[in-house]
């Protein structure tokens, strides 16, 4: 059994919240949101970065029965993806979700609408039975997130952002007690779609802003994990090579018209319980708390030693002057590969400096070869580091 894909612009949100109800309640074709602005996209941070495959409308397209939603992701990895998720799995986690963070409620819609943290405040919209309140697009200005949330109405509101959001809002607020008062109406702030910075965690929460840390994917219908507790039914464990993996109730149904994928990715235990492998090395303590180490292929053997790059780009970050650091892997006659960092605050920064901290903290094999400075760091659309594109840029000597 097949059903209709409908694509739809992501920039008409009344239409699409319509669709997306229609669909959920199987009343009408699975819906696929399309960024409406490529081919140049800003990212939620404002900046263009590299375009992934997009799909603009083509009829007659159909998918599995039980798809309701399609999101079309490139990921950081630069390969296309077309993540199938049913009713039941979007539904299951807005109830979740709704659980952990004390209730349904009004939602300010920050990210684009055909990613699934955009999407999601969309679907919780639907299961809350309240209407979204929709920033402008482009480039995000807290100024602006403040004036849109002078619209929620419900008792209790919500938003979902990425870290580099909660950073401009944070710079905002602490020069603007209006602006304070206004974030701290919020019942929640979801932060997630990157690692959030303990430092900057600290000072959206001492000035009375609720930040909940949020982990997930499209292939778990977004956060499923909550400040490293698996929310409603979710499920955790550390699979093969230390790898993450999720199981419960929100889990994609598979990658469409790409079965390989879907079987590598999604596998099923004796008793039928399916699990996605995330990707992501981490640990799950005897209490159930999830602690994600960072991607299972961000890992480089430098000198015989494993270092694993999201570790080192978390410390180098923790460093004065160094917040919007990214780490990568470079090729090395002597070692094999190198930790590199990139940076667009590079004036004043000692190497030295970064080398002996960061070995103290992660080992000699840790310690970064070089400070690359760049102009500015390139982003995706999704307001990622485009890691790609500063390794190349790495590779090339700059």
């Amino acid at each position: 059994m097949t059903r209709e894909l409908k694509r739809m612009p992501d920039s008409d949100v009344p239409a699409l919240v319509a669709a997306l109800r229609a669909a959920l309640d199987g009343t009408g074709p699975a819906i696929l949101p399309f960024d409406a602005t490529r081919p140049s996209t800003a990212s939620p941070d404002g900046r263009v970065g590299r375009s992934a495959t997009v799909s603009r409308p083509s009829p007659d397209e159909a998918v599995p029965d039980d798809v309701a939603l399609v999101i079309e992701t490139s990921g950081s990895t630069g390969t296309p993806k077309r993540v199938g998720l049913s009713a039941s799995a979007l539904l299951a986690s807005a109830a979740a979700s709704a659980d952990a963070v004390g209730g349904k409620g009004q939602w300010l819609l920050c990210l684009p609408a055909h990613y699934v943290a955009g999407t999601n405040v969309l679907v919780r919209s639907i299961h809350a039975g309240t209407e979204p309140i929709v920033m402008p697009g482009g480039h995000f200005d807290a100024a602006a997130f403040v004036a849109a949330s002078a619209r929620l109405s419900a008792p209790q509101r919500y938003a979902s952002i990425v870290p580099v959001q909660l950073a401009r809002l944070v710079d905002a607020t602490e020069a603007d007690a209006a602006a304070a008062e206004a974030l701290r109406r919020f019942d929640a702030l979801l932060v997630g779609g990157q690692a959030l910075r303990p430092e900057l965690r600290r000072r959206a929460e001492a000035l009375g802003i609720r930040v909940v840390r949020t982990y997930g994917s499209s292939e778990t219908s977004g956060g499923c994990v909550y400040d490293g507790t698996p929310i409603g039914a979710t499920r955790a464990r550390v699979g093969a090579g230390g790898v993450l993996e999720l199981a419960g109730p929100t889990l994609a149904e598979g990658y469409l018209g790409d079965p390989e994928r879907t079987a590598s990715t999604f596998a099923a235990d004796a008793d039928g319980t399916r699990w996605y492998r995330t990707g992501d090395l981490g640990e799950v303590a005897d209490d159930g708390t999830v602690t994600v180490l960072g991607r299972a292929d961000n890992v480089i053997i430098s000198g015989g030693e494993k270092v694993l790059l999201d570790a080192v780009e978390r410390h180098v970050k923790s460093l004065p002057g160094l917040a919007d650091a990214v780490v990568v892997a470079a090729d090395d006659a002597q070692w094999g590969q190198v930790p590199v960092v990139v940076t667009a605050h590079g004036a004043g920064v000692e190497l030295a400096g970064i080398r002996a901290s960061t070995a103290t903290a992660l080992g000699r094999a840790a310690a970064p070869a070089r400070v690359v400075a760049v102009a500015e760091i390139p982003h995706l659309p999704s307001g990622k580091p485009d890691r790609l594109a500063l390794a190349q840029l790495v590779a090339k000597g700059a």
